[in-house]
């Protein structure tokens, strides 16, 4: 009765409700040509211009969150700050939001793959939100959204079928520096402490098998990024075109 009661709820619900509505607004902009030819991709552009928005607002959060509590790079699991807090909350109600987004639309097979990952982050936030432990994790965890800026870009002009573009050839060099920074060593940086302190308590323990299973996901996404961007010739077929992750 507790859990239900919690302050966080209101949180939670006010942040779903903000990317909910901001969904719907971002629906009233014009769409590129190559997109409004088909239904499925004008979902994914949707989906993804919500992403985007919340990669800038959360992945520039996060930096602050650090450089104003910069314990939090060390104290990882009991370091504490308001914006922190509120920067996981905010977090997990995109992620309600997504989740919500994925079923209604009726992608939930073509995208099984980012519910498995939303599910998985979701269990994580919730040991910060709801007892307020590893909350510097959390921020941690979210440093991947400044990489996620370059790799959402990316997902949309693949999207446009502007791969032809300076601008997606620029992006993709730099996409590739970002992932190995705020991506894979906040990741390695995470799964290394968790390892060594927090798999000896209950908590760290249920947060280090989300994590090992965040490590995996996120080589498999590398090397498909590698071989689409760096190794085309060696790139799988379009069978799989209809998957959100790997266009």
């Amino acid at each position: 009765m507790h859990l239900l009661l919690h302050p966080a709820w209101p949180l939670l619900l006010g942040a779903t409700l903000t990317f909910r509505a901001l969904r719907r607004a971002l629906c009233r902009l014009p769409l590129p040509a190559h997109v409004r030819t088909d239904p499925l991709r004008t979902w994914r552009w949707h989906n993804l211009l919500v992403s985007f928005t919340h990669s800038i607002v959360s992945g520039i959060w996060a930096l602050l969150c650090i450089w104003q509590t910069p314990e939090m790079l060390v104290e990882i699991e009991t370091a504490w700050s308001l914006s922190g807090y509120l920067l996981v909350c905010f977090s997990a109600g995109y992620f309600i939001h997504d989740t919500v987004d994925i079923v209604v639309s009726k992608q939930t097979r073509a995208s099984w793959e980012y519910l498995v990952h939303h599910v998985m982050a979701m269990g994580a936030f919730f040991s910060g939100i709801f007892w307020k432990s590893f909350v510097g994790g959390g921020v941690l965890t979210l440093l991947v959204e400044v990489s996620n800026i370059f790799l959402t870009l990316r997902m949309m002009m693949k999207i446009n079928n502007a791969q032809h573009l300076l601008l997606y050839r620029i992006n993709k060099y730099v996409n590739l520096v970002m992932y190995f920074l705020f991506r894979l060593a906040p990741q390695v940086y995470l799964t290394k402490f968790f390892l060594q302190y927090a798999g000896e308590r209950n908590l760290g323990t249920f947060l280090l098998v989300i994590l090992l299973m965040l490590d995996l996901m996120i080589l498999i996404y590398f090397s498909r990024l590698l071989r689409s961007d760096f190794c085309p010739e060696r790139a799988p077929s379009h069978q799989h075109k209809d998957k959100f992750l790997t266009e």
